[in-house]
C-alpha cells in the first residue's frame, strides 16, 4: 500500500471540517501563526488555572526579619502573597509546550491540550499497518509543532512586557477575570479581542463517526496516489 501524501492529508481535514460545519474560510485557516489575541487567551487561562489550583492554601508566610529594634516579622496568608504570584509565573510560558494544533477546529480553539483527532487518526493508519509519510521520523510527531513553539515565545514576551499589569490584577482586580483584565483592558485594541469569545463546546466532535471514518479514509488511500509532501506543523 503506497504512502499517506497531501491528497489524504487534505482529505482528512476536509471530512473534519464538513463534521464539525465549517465554513470555506476556516477550512483555508490550516497553516498560520497564532495571534496576540490567541497568545493572551492561553497565557491568561494557564496563569489563572495554576493560581485556582493554589489558591485554597491555609499556609501563612512569615515575612521579614527580626531586628534588633524589635520588628517583628508579618504574617501573610499564602494565597495573597507575592510569593504565590512568582510561583506561578515560573515556567508558565514553558506549559504551552503541553499544547498540539488541532487543525480540525476553528479560530482560537485549534490549540488545546491532547492529541489532535487528525492526529490520533494517522497513528491509529500505522498501527494498522498503513505507510503514513509526512516528511519527519515518526517519533518526532509529538515534539511541539513551529505554531505552539511560537505560542511558547510571545507568551515569554508578552509576560515580560505587562508583568505590572498582571501583578496590579493580582493585588488589586482578582474580582475580574484575567482575560477581561490584561487582554481587553491592556493587550488589545478592541477591534482584535474577537477570539477571547471562542469557547470549546464539543461541537467539533466526530463521536460515534469517528470508527467509519477511519475506514473510509483507507478506503479512499487506496485510490489516492501522489508525491507532494506535506508539512505536518499543522496536524
Amino acid at each position: 500500500m503506497g504512502p499517506v501524501r497531501l491528497e489524504i492529508l487534505l482529505f482528512l481535514l476536509a471530512a473534519y471540517s464538513a463534521w464539525a460545519g465549517t465554513t470555506k474560510k476556516e477550512e483555508d485557516d490550516t497553516e498560520r501563526l497564532p495571534s496576540k489575541c490567541e497568545v493572551c487567551k492561553l497565557l491568561s487561562t494557564e496563569l489563572q488555572e495554576e493560581l485556582s489550583r493554589t489558591g485554597r492554601s491555609r499556609e501563612v508566610l512569615e515575612l521579614g526579619q527580626v531586628l534588633d529594634t524589635g520588628k517583628r516579622k508579618r504574617h501573610v496568608p499564602y494565597s495573597l502573597s507575592e510569593t504565590r504570584l512568582e510561583e506561578a509565573l515560573e515556567n508558565l510560558c514553558e506549559r504551552i509546550l503541553d499544547y498540539s494544533v488541532h487543525a480540525e477546529r476553528k479560530g482560537s480553539l485549534r490549540y488545546a491540550k491532547g492529541q489532535s483527532q487528525t492526529m490520533a487518526t494517522l497513528k491509529g493508519l500505522v498501527q494498522k499497518g498503513v505507510k503514513v509519510d509526512l516528511g519527519i521520523p515518526l517519533e518526532l510527531w509529538d515534539e511541539p509543532s513551529v505554531e505552539v513553539t511560537f505560542l511558547k515565545k510571545q507568551c515569554e514576551t508578552m509576560l515580560e512586557e505587562f508583568e505590572d499589569a498582571v501583578g496590579d490584577w493580582y493585588f488589586h482586580h482578582q474580582e475580574q477575570p484575567l482575560q477581561h483584565f490584561l487582554c481587553e483592558g491592556h493587550v488589545l485594541p478592541a477591534s482584535e479581542t474577537a477570539c477571547l469569545q471562542e469557547t470549546w463546546t464539543g461541537k467539533e466532535e466526530v463521536g460515534d463517526r469517528h470508527e467509519k471514518a477511519e475506514e473510509e479514509e483507507e478506503e479512499e488511500i487506496t485510490k489516492t496516489s501522489g508525491d507532494p509532501k506535506h508539512d505536518p506543523e499543522d496536524l
